[in-house]
């Protein structure tokens, strides 16, 4: 059984679970309302100890019934529920013993798992019904990027359920494999450093890149002075500050050296122990001001990628409101509105447009995608937003391209 065919046993196995678990606390609150309506007639026809007396043995039952039924239903929802997440998970703890507020957030953990438990499916029957397409199966494997602060972890997936969703359907992903912090100028040689790597021992000839946020300038710099640009099939830039970012400018202008300089040792420290061999937290934030990101234009504007062969595209979207955005990116969204207009928490809307093609998602609910958003970072579904099937058809379109 290969490894994505054992994944779906995985899920679909945990889905039933789920659903089990959320028709059992469907079940609780319906049984519990009619029991309660039933007691109350009794009450008022018999009085409450005359009612006590003839139905205590009944009510025990049901008690411990209801009891069962509860418990059940909330443990298989906790152990296999992803929307839940853990606000919801402490919620429920918190406000479990406080009546009527009790029933009220039960009523949105089953909301929020009868709601995961259908899409989820339907996610399962599409790929089911997909899976001999290949839809992703490219000429060239997907090299995905990652934006600064992050490293590239086995079990910590900086693009979340996305690069499981996109060999489902038939493609070959790699990863960057480079620091977290460093200046795009160091990052870009890791990155061309790394494709060489990647289509030396396989022989794949090229790579088409999907890169987030300062990704995205670290391989268009890699490809435009470093002399990849024959390993390189496409490259498409997602939220990335192609013109930099005015409020990130302010703030490192503002910001005491001393502040600055310990924010930076402390980072540095750590990312050292998490495998970064040289990071440099200052360097990186640099090059996303727009100053620092207009340096990088300026010296890369010139190269043609078209000429070259190389396919490129540009993707950006915006949060509607500061709610839209988990911690920080609702702490930062009206600060970066200030200085950059309409915004995804970090990068504003004018930044985002670059290369041949370019797409501005606005999800038509209220919620608006955020930075995160854009790379699953909380393996949240979306109203109105699949970010998985977002890069399937991402990436299908590149099959048709031919790449």
């Amino acid at each position: 059984m290969n490894n994505n065919k054992k994944e779906q046993t995985y899920t679909s196995h945990r889905l039933n679970i789920l659903t089990a678990g959320t028709v059992m606390l469907i079940a609780f609150l319906s049984s519990t309302a009619v029991c309660l309506t039933w007691l109350i007639v009794k009450i008022v026809q018999n009085g409450f100890l005359a009612t006590l007396s003839a139905s205590w043995p009944a009510l025990i039952a049901l008690i411990l019934f209801e009891s069962a039924l509860f418990w059940i239903g909330i443990i298989m929802v906790y152990l296999t529920s992803v929307q839940l997440g853990i606000k919801l998970r402490i919620i429920g703890i918190l406000c479990g013993w406080i009546p009527i507020v009790h029933l009220i957030v039960l009523i949105l953990i089953i909301k929020t798992t009868a709601s995961e438990a259908y899409f989820e499916r339907h996610k399962l029957k599409v790929d089911e019904k997909r899976a001999g397409e290949q839809v992703c199966k490219t000429r060239y494997p997907i090299l995905m990027v990652h934006g600064v602060f992050f490293r590239d972890f086995k079990y910590l997936n900086y693009w979340g359920r996305i690069p499981a969703e996109l060999e489902k359907n038939g493609a070959t992903v790699y990863y960057g494999n480079h620091q977290s912090a460093a200046s795009v100028t160091n990052s870009a040689r890791e990155l061309a450093d790394r494709i060489r790597q990647i289509t030396d021992e396989t022989g794949c000839g090229k790579v088409n890149v999907i890169a987030h946020s300062k990704g995205g300038l670290d391989i268009k710099t890699a490809v435009a002075k470093l002399g990849i640009a024959d390993k390189v099939a496409s490259i498409i830039t997602v939220n990335t500050p192609h013109k930099g970012c005015e409020f990130a400018e302010y703030l490192l202008g503002k910001a005491p050296e001393s502040l600055k300089d310990s924010v930076a040792r402390a980072y540095n420290s750590t990312l050292r122990k998490l495998g970064d061999p040289d990071p440099d937290f200052i360097a990186a934030v640099t090059d996303l001001t727009a100053s620092g990101c207009k340096t990088i234009w300026d010296k890369t504007q010139d190269f043609d990628y078209k000429n070259a062969g190389i396919y490129t595209a540009s993707i950006g979207s915006c949060m509607k409101k500061a709610a839209s955005g988990a911690f920080p990116l609702n702490m930062s969204y009206h600060l970066v509105k200030m200085f950059d207009g309409p915004n995804d928490g970090l990068v504003g809307e004018g930044s985002f447009k670059w290369g041949e093609d370019y797409r501005f998602l606005e999800n038509k609910k209220t919620r608006g995608i955020s930075h995160g958003d854009m790379i699953d970072l909380n393996r949240e579904n979306i109203p109105g937003f699949d970010v998985r099937e977002f890069y399937v058809e991402l990436v299908s379109a590149l099959k048709k391209r031919g790449l």
